[in-house]
């Protein structure tokens, strides 16, 4: 089937098959290996990206089903050279270790920040719980999340 997909502002139509996942078609048709493929289950959050605006589990959603869609991936977040503030944040505040969940943990975080732009730490945690990390005691996460929540 052919699906027309906007991706970091730039548009493309492909042919795929109607059992491509949304992460299997970023990654693999568009070559954006950002978003990571963790579980395939839904449950750990590396390949969440934004569709329209929402974070999403690329994991649990076919590409078919973003076709007349806006995506967001991990790389589209910098602009002209500048990292995004939360990008930003999770490097000043050391919120990663391996790196493996931090995409999906920055794309989260976003969302997280646009439903509620001055969360308490317990809210952070609460929203980010979708989102795993095997390496960290997640307590520099939260802290990039809320610095980055003050730099707005």
């Amino acid at each position: 089937m052919k699906v027309t997909i906007t991706v970091n502002g730039t548009t493309h139509e492909s042919e795929i098959e109607p059992r491509t996942l949304l992460v299997q078609y970023v990654r693999e048709t568009l070559g954006l290996t950002g978003t990571n493929i963790g579980c395939d289950t839904s449950s750990c959050g590396a390949c969440s990206l934004h569709v329209d605006g929402e974070s999403v589990k690329s994991c649990t959603m076919l590409a078919a089903q973003a076709d007349g869609c806006q995506v967001t991936t991990i790389e589209g977040l910098a602009k002209d050279g500048v990292m995004h503030p939360m990008q930003q944040a999770f490097m000043d505040n050391h919120g990663l270790q391996c790196g493996f969940c931090t995409p999906g943990m920055v794309m989260a975080s976003i969302s997280l920040l646009k439903e509620n732009p001055n969360p308490t730490e317990e809210e952070v945690r609460i929203g980010l719980e979708g989102n795993l990390c095997r390496c960290t005691g997640y307590h520099n996460i939260v802290q990039s999340v809320l610095a980055a929540a003050q730099a707005k």
